[in-house]
């Protein structure tokens, strides 16, 4: 059989993305490199994912993984020495906190600072994306110091944690750390006082140097057309998994469709796989022919089709 190629479709200024990247670096892994638009509409990644929108996506072969939970957990299972966990499947939680109450005040204070040279139909696009359908500039300003107060807090907590430790989730680089550099990468860049504002932190700041000589991996380029030439070549390689203890009763051969609980178009296809963690559905499409999209369970609202 012959062995896939990992391509992550993203754009390099993806914060979500760089989580994922530094996870491949931690690893050591080769992989493929398809640059995607920033913004919709994003065709040829819309015909792998079934209408996911959001970056970053990993494909191998006709196995699509979706939102970094699962792309991480895949890459674990695939790829287990060295181990992201540490022993501690636990930590998958901090990723609640960091993806979600943390996330949600570094990009506000990110988009603040960003909103002077940002183009409109950027703003158009993240604004509701982030923060719902109401979103309005005004009041996300109106919240900037709060937001920047709670970063402080948050960093603060981490900055503690860190101590003498080279890393946060022990001797080795792991899953805690790649939750937390993401949001620590973004907000540098963005902030305009980034290193002063960092500055406080100096064990935070030493540990931020250490996660990013790990690097990325070994990245090549590749189009977005070759990895649908891929898709299309491959046959997906998830097996049937059924879940005879699913609180909402779905069976393998149902036809559901899966949306983010934040909202988003929702991708419609035949469950194959199911389980406490995740999903996958199979769908046919024209371009890419048939192919596995895969979901984490958390996050993420399951329907009859």
């Amino acid at each position: 059989m012959t062995v896939q190629p990992i391509i992550l479709h993203h754009y390099p200024q993806s914060p979500v993305s760089e989580k994922v990247r530094v996870v491949l670096g931690m690893k050591g892994l080769s992989w493929k490199s398809v640059l995607i638009p920033r913004i919709p509409p994003k065709p040829n990644l819309m015909a792998l994912t079934g209408g996911y929108r959001l970056t970053p996506v990993m494909q191998i072969g006709a196995d699509i993984y979706c939102d970094t939970l699962c792309i991480i957990n895949e890459l674990e299972r695939r790829f287990p020495k060295p181990s992201l966990f540490g022993g501690a499947p636990l930590q998958q939680g901090i990723g609640q906190w960091t993806d979600g109450p943390l996330f949600k005040d570094v990009v506000t204070v990110a988009l603040v600072e960003m909103s002077p040279n940002m183009p409109p139909e950027f703003l158009a696009d993240r604004g509701p994306l982030y923060f719902g359908p109401d979103f309005s500039l005004d009041d996300i300003k109106e919240n900037y110091a709060r937001c920047l107060a709670n970063v402080r807090t948050q960093f603060g907590w981490i900055d503690a944690s860190l101590g003498s430790k080279d890393f946060l989730s022990g001797d080795a680089a792991g899953l805690n750390d790649a939750y937390v550099y993401y949001l620590v990468w973004f907000l540098r860049d963005r902030l305009a006082d980034g290193d002063e504002f960092l500055s406080q932190f100096p064990e935070l700041v030493a540990w931020e140097s250490r996660i990013k000589a790990i690097g990325h991996g070994q990245a090549e380029d590749l189009s977005d057309l070759d990895a649908i030439k891929i898709a299309k070549k491959a046959e997906p390689q998830t097996p049937e998994r059924a879940d005879a203890d699913d609180p909402q009763g779905f069976n393998v051969g149902d036809e559901i469709t899966v949306e983010p609980n934040s909202g988003g178009p929702q991708v419609a296809g035949t469950l194959n796989s199911l389980s406490p963690d995740g999903v996958s559905i199979l769908r046919e499409d024209a371009q890419v022919g048939r192919v596995c999209v895969h979901f984490p369970r958390l996050g993420y609202r399951l329907r009859n089709g």
